[in-house]
């Protein structure tokens, strides 16, 4: 009796069950009726497993390919493992596979053979490029294997459909596509396919956790819809407009990707005027994720405002793309960010990497560092042996000079750009020595006046005057004539030519140059972008960048987006010397020019009447006895008729040397004092010490 009934319950249990939808129940073959499966563990699996369940590859082929069977109610009516692999299911698929995941040689199939990503390529690798390697610093362009599709649009539609789906249900799991934000467009096909463009776009206000491919948009270059979603009563996404900025600014660009990331958000907020147009962040690992940076490379990452629609941040985002060519995103405050990429995979892998290098911009920021500057210890650096006169600068005022003995020559044609420096803790320079402190009319006919750290507090020019003309560099030369442009570059090429081979300003600008696109890039303004923010990170002094600094300045200076900074104590002290008839100069190592311009624009009005005369390196070396004796000379007057007065100690000896009388100013942030230059000189605090006649 017992038998009967097993025999008729087996044969219950093959009976097709009808069920919703008229399917058919499907028997895994091979297993014994009843059979309960333990929970998975990494140890519960017999050595057997393999034959037990019929996951043997070798055997399942052959059944399969020596089989002429029609389908039976035992053959899935639907291709089990889908989404498992990019391509058709191999013919040893079979009913018992539906065991993959949890079995271990489904596992060792799933793993060994088949991505996790819907995709219409075989494989991608974000090293690309003829001649690129993994050696490389730099990769800007990506690699794909052989597509996977058969030529069929409607399966490409529908695969690339489903992959938005999947990146969406990624982000949000990331928290960046959170309360139905954010979004990815996909484009597939072009001119190197040989047709048309069709663009794949995420809906608006869907929940991305949720989404599949029948709620995508699938459109054309002119953004026409060639085959709306499946699901009823959706829209576009609104950051569709921005997709398209970037498909049209950017023709290798294949996929846009808008986050809500709390780390961009953030990001947008570490300047707290909330004015300032640009992230920088160098000297970090992951600068090599975004493609066209190193770890030592310095990334600009566009800030745009934030508007009430998406369609209206496009003009902003458009001017900010072509304002920062190399950067493959831009910000947008209080929002998020764009992301693209030559490939679905590399805008993601950026993305990525992106979010990751903003999370730590505002990690440092808590711990009091800054991501955009170049750390002082702790990272590898290059340096030019072969020229330590030119490395020998002063300790916390002055950046190292890596420059060869051909760039003093040519630099020694015109006098150097000032000194971009970072302010120092000196507060134990503030008290004042015991030396008595010379004073002007009563010692002196001639106050001689150093600038940075003297007048005007050094970090302004690090702060303001260079930065400045990062910022401003693209929109300078897009007003300038081919002409004006084209000499422009000739004038840093020279600069480029003297710098040995070996100068790190030179090693970066021509790894950057590499980059450039003739077919896509205004080549004149790239070439000299690149060559002026490489001369400006080794802080070279150059002759042409020297000129092109000071061309901007000026014309910074007059339209007034620059004011020069000087100490409340200066105005008072010029008064002073103009009413007991003292001549006030200036000697500094920024060009007579650039003095000038300082001077005539400045946060208290122009001030340049007060002066008598203005010198630069062209009277040779601060730190030279020579130039202060040649001064005098100029000046018409004995070395011992002069004051001069400045925060750096070489300068301040050789001054001495030359027979001046010196005075060290101290002021909040320059380099700290030696012991010895305390006792020798007297300091002062504010030139106002200096005026007297008793």
């Amino acid at each position: 009796m017992a038998d009967a009934d097993d025999d008729a319950g087996e044969q219950q249990q093959q009976q097709p069950s009808p069920n919703k939808g008229g399917k058919k129940r499907v028997r895994i073959a091979e297993l014994p009726p009843k059979q309960s499966f333990a929970a998975f563990s990494p140890d519960n699996y017999p050595n057997d497993e393999d034959a037990t369940y019929l996951h043997h590859d070798d055997d399942i082929a052959d059944d399969a390919a020596g089989s002429t069977a029609p389908a039976t109610n035992e053959t899935a009516t639907s291709g089990p493992g889908a989404g498992w692999t990019n391509g058709q299911l191999p013919l040893q698929f079979t009913p018992a596979i539906t065991l993959h995941p949890y079995t271990r040689s489904g596992r060792l199939a799933l793993y060994n053979h088949h991505r996790r990503w819907i995709n219409f390529q075989s494989s991608w690798s974000r090293i690309g490029g003829e001649n690129a390697t993994e050696m490389d610093a730099v990769h800007s362009t990506s690699s794909s294997g052989a597509s996977v599709m058969t030529g069929c649009l409607v399966e490409e539609g529908k695969t690339v459909r489903a992959l938005v789906a999947q990146l969406c249900e990624c982000f949000y799991k990331a928290g960046w596509a959170t309360g139905t934000g954010g979004g990815v467009s996909i484009r597939v096909g072009g001119p190197n396919e040989n047709r048309p463009y069709r663009i794949f776009v995420a809906p608006s206000g869907v929940q991305k956790e949720d989404m599949v491919g029948d709620d995508v948009f699938e459109l054309d270059m002119e953004r026409n819809v060639v085959a709306p979603p499946k699901t009823p009563n959706l829209r576009q996404s609104a950051c569709t407009p921005l997709w398209y900025v970037v498909y049209q600014r950017n023709p290798s660009a294949m996929c846009v990707i808008h986050t809500h990331s709390m780390h961009a958000q953030m990001a947008t907020l570490l300047d707290p005027s909330e004015q300032c147009s640009v992230l920088r962040i160098t000297h970090l690992e992951m600068l090599k994720g975004v493609g066209n940076h190193s770890y030592d490379s310095i990334l600009e990452i566009p800030i745009i405002d934030n508007r009430p629609t998406e369609d209206l941040l496009a003009e902003q985002l458009d001017d900010a793309i072509a304002k920062y060519p190399k950067c493959n995103a831009v910000l947008v405050r209080r929002h998020g960010v764009y992301v693209w990429g030559d490939s679905w995979e590399q805008a993601k892998a950026q993305c990525e990497s992106f979010d990751y290098l903003f999370e730590s911009a505002v990690k440092m920021r808590s711990m009091g560092l800054d991501c955009g500057l170049v750390p002082k210890s702790g990272t590898y650096r290059e340096e030019d042996e072969q020229d330590e006169e030119m490395k020998e600068v002063e300790e916390g005022k002055k950046q190292k000079v890596l420059t060869s003995a051909t760039t003093t020559a040519a630099a020694s044609l015109a006098p150097p750009a000032f000194n971009a420096s970072g302010a120092t803790d000196n507060k134990a320079d503030l008290q004042c020595s015991g030396t008595i402190i010379p004073l002007v009319p009563r010692d002196a006919k001639i106050l001689l006046l150093d600038i940075e750290g003297t007048t005007t507090s050094i970090s302004f020019v690090k702060d303001e005057l260079f930065p400045y003309i990062l910022e401003v560099l693209f929109d300078y030369l897009a007003a300038l004539s081919d002409d004006q442009t084209e000499s422009i570059l000739e004038q840093l090429t020279d600069d480029m030519t003297a710098l040995n081979d070996n100068h790190p300003a030179k090693q970066e600008y021509e790894r950057n140059a590499r980059h450039i696109q003739p077919e896509y890039d205004d080549t004149v303004s790239r070439h000299v972008e690149e060559m002026v923010k490489a001369l400006m990170k080794y802080d070279v002094k150059a002759t042409g960048l020297k000129a092109l600094q000071g061309d901007m300045w000026e014309a910074g200076y007059v339209s007034g987006e620059l004011k020069g900074h000087i100490y409340s104590d200066v105005i008072p002290m010029l008064n002073w010397c103009k009413e007991n008839d003292t001549k006030v100069c200036i000697y500094s190592s920024g060009s007579i020019a650039a003095q000038k311009l300082l001077f005539g624009c400045t946060t208290s009005g122009d001030i340049l009447s007060y002066f008598s005369g203005h010198f630069d390196t062209t009277s040779g070396s601060k730190r030279e006895s020579e130039s202060y004796a040649t001064i005098a000379k100029e000046l018409g007057v004995e070395t011992e008729d002069v004051i001069f007065v400045s925060d750096l100690e070489a300068e301040i000896e050789a001054a001495d040397q030359a027979g001046m009388k010196v005075v060290v100013a101290v002021r909040p942030g320059n380099a700290t004092l030696n012991q010895t230059t305390k006792e020798k000189y007297p300091v002062v605090r504010s030139l106002l010490q200096l005026c007297g006649t008793d």
